[in-house]
């Protein structure tokens, strides 16, 4: 069962500051700067598989497992670093674009490693790191244990993806006191980042569960886990690159924040009840997972005496079948909490396009950022 879809009020938050919305040549400038990220990931792969011939031809499957994850993706991080950047004032440069690139590399590596504590089997459409390297093992007639054998190869994996980010931007070619400036935020990020991870693994494990703070827990976990990274550090990262002041980095934060902690509530809401074609994981996963998500949370406050035992009973099951996954699914629309976490994903829309609407910076880098809310924004709806 899936909750019925909110019509747009009179009000939307999509809706302010439309003449700059609709700069015409952001489609064509999105997709442009997408192909030169993309350009600049797969030079800097071929350079790492020749490092790593170096060590054997057998390490060639890791950069080709990671090159393939990382074929995908809209690359927002990096051009919301590389706009954060432009809005500051900056020209073009390749090296920024390089820096930006950094973050997609942080972003792989947070997607197989979160895969791995999840135990999640799909990503994007095809096995997740873990999976594909289980299944190498096993078409090899290996032996000791495949499923071992995956994990150690995808945290591997998650490694050097890690590694190589901090590679890229430092030798990005930015001016030193450049990189100097941005070193701060892009630290922040990546350890918060773990923070928030580490968080999510306490409460899928029971850590604070059900008690009266629970909802303020799953949305400190959106807000470390996926929302910084995904925008307001990226954001504030190229800003610092760039030299911006200090209000502009504000208003960057303004921005940011809330359009990142929006973009999550709606991966949470697909997670439950989203199209697999869509999302490229099979339905309900995140409900046999057991993920403490804010609409968990909302559906748990809600919930009466019957329902919170149905919560309970199901709720991490990994044996889940379909429907038990569409008896939770109905619970968590009773319980009103799939509305709430639209209404909030709402709000938190219209908290970010007002901040960005009073930033101070040239319009057209305003329209390239409108432009990359909008494309986060139709990515959660």
């Amino acid at each position: 069962m899936h909750p019925p879809s909110p019509e747009a009020p009179a009000g939307d938050p999509a809706l302010p500051g439309d003449g700059v919305r609709d700069h015409h040549d952001s489609p064509l400038e999105s997709e442009r700067l997408r192909s030169r990220i993309h350009a600049t990931v797969e030079r800097f792969l071929d350079e790492q598989a020749r490092v790593l011939a170096e060590v054997s031809d057998d390490c060639a499957t890791l950069v080709r497992y990671v090159a393939e994850l990382m074929a995908g993706g809209k690359r927002l991080r990096a051009a919301f670093c590389y706009w954060g950047w432009r809005a500051a004032g900056s020209p073009d440069a390749t090296a920024v674009v390089t820096a930006a690139t950094a973050l997609e590399f942080l972003q792989a590596a947070a997607l197989i490693h979160d895969d791995i504590m999840d135990g999640s089997d799909t990503r994007r459409g095809a096995p997740s790191m873990h999976r594909r390297f289980a299944g190498l093992h096993r078409g090899n007639g290996w032996s000791t244990d495949a499923e071992h054998f995956g994990t150690s190869a995808a945290v591997l994996a998650g490694d050097l993806c890690l590694t190589w980010s901090d590679a890229l931007y430092a030798g990005s070619g930015l001016d030193p006191a450049a990189l100097a400036r941005g070193r701060g935020v892009f630290d922040r990020m990546r350890t918060q980042l773990m923070g928030g991870q580490y968080l999510d693994v306490l409460d899928q494990a029971g850590a604070g569960r059900h008690h009266p703070g629970a909802l303020e827990r799953a949305r400190r976990v959106v807000r470390y886990k996926s929302a910084k990274y995904t925008v307001e550090h990226p954001l504030l990262l190229g800003g610092r690159l760039a030299g911006a002041d200090e209000r502009l980095l504000a208003c960057f934060s303004a921005f940011g924040l809330p359009l990142g902690e929006a973009f999550q509530l709606r991966d949470d809401m697909l997670g439950v009840f989203g199209d697999t074609e869509r999302t490229g994981k099979p339905a309900g996963d995140d409900l046999r997972e057991g993920k403490r998500t804010v609409l968990v949370a909302l559906a748990f406050d809600r919930a009466d005496a019957v329902q919170e035992k149905v919560l309970s009973s199901l709720l991490g099951n990994s044996d889940l079948d379909v429907a038990g996954i569409d008896v939770l699914r109905e619970v968590i629309t009773e319980t009103g909490a799939a509305a709430a976490v639209e209404d909030l994903i709402q709000e938190l829309l219209g908290r970010s396009l007002t901040a960005l609407d009073s930033t101070e910076c040239d319009e057209r880098s305003r329209a390239m950022l409108l432009a990359l809310g909008r494309a986060a924004i139709d990515r959660v709806r």
